[in-house]
């Protein structure tokens, strides 16, 4: 999996591989990955896969219509899975820029980013078709689109690059000085926000869920086991009913784009 130049006389990577799709990880701890699946396929109009890995730890969460885009896995935090045509291609892209190998699978591998953010490079498996928003019991609708990566002020301009190079995706000033938005071509269904924090801190991340009227999604998810715990300019504070931290965003769910 892991190229470098010349090794097997394959020559070096010179174009960046195109992401052909994502996917976004609910990472929760093995041990309430049921009642997370529970909340999580409930706000996003899913149902879960059979389990698949040596425990049962990943599940796929599968939309009405449309790709799956979003998966589940007995560990802790949120991460993306950039789909590709030539993994190998990927990593070794992603080495160039500065990550690092974690894991090397047959197929696949786990790669951290230079400011310590976890990713994987997967396989495409020819999906086109994003889901559709998710509407709630009184109508409103909210879709999860977006991951955010918290980064401590040491690493945010770098990270800023790497995403940036990495996906060769739009990459442009968020709404305020602290976020930079990194946004796919029309058609992906997930965008990376990356958020400087105010303090030196671990590299971690968290979900984002494009909310069509923030109030109603949040009272929902309430219902649903999940607890408010802080306001934002324009977004909501939540953790689900495991203890997983998320936003709602005031974010167009069709667009992402903020009204």
């Amino acid at each position: 999996m892991n190229r470098t130049d010349g090794e097997a006389g394959k020559p070096p990577v010179t174009t960046r591989p195109v992401v052909r799709w994502t996917h976004v990880f609910v990472d929760r701890p093995a041990a309430e990955l049921g009642r997370a699946l529970g909340f999580w396929t409930a706000v996003t109009g899913t149902k879960p896969s059979e389990p698949r890995g040596s425990q049962g730890e990943f599940v796929t969460l599968l939309p009405g219509e449309g790709d799956a885009c979003v998966k589940a896995q007995g560990v802790g935090g949120a991460h993306l899975d950039l789909s590709v045509e030539d993994v190998a291609g990927l990593v070794e892209w992603a080495l160039r820029l500065g990550a690092a190998v974690v894991a090397d699978h047959d197929g696949w591998a786990v790669l951290r980013s230079p400011g310590g953010q976890l990713f994987c490079a997967v396989p495409w498996n020819g999906e086109s078709a994003r889901p559709p928003v998710t509407e709630g019991p009184d109508g409103t609708t909210s879709r999860l689109d977006q991951v955010s990566i918290d980064l401590a002020p040491g690493v945010y301009d770098a990270e800023t690059v790497f995403w940036s190079e990495l996906t060769g995706w739009e990459s442009l000033p968020g709404a305020l000085p602290e976020f930079h938005l990194i946004r796919p071509p029309a058609g992906l269904p997930l965008r990376i926000l990356l958020q400087r924090l105010g303090t030196e801190r671990p590299t971690s991340a968290h979900l984002d869920l494009a909310c069509s009227d923030v109030d109603a999604v949040r009272a929902h998810h309430e219902a649903l086991g999940a607890t408010a715990v802080g306001r934002g300019a324009r977004w909501t504070v939540m953790r689900d009913p495991v203890g997983g931290t998320y936003c709602l965003t005031g974010r167009d769910p069709a667009t992402g784009s903020l009204p």
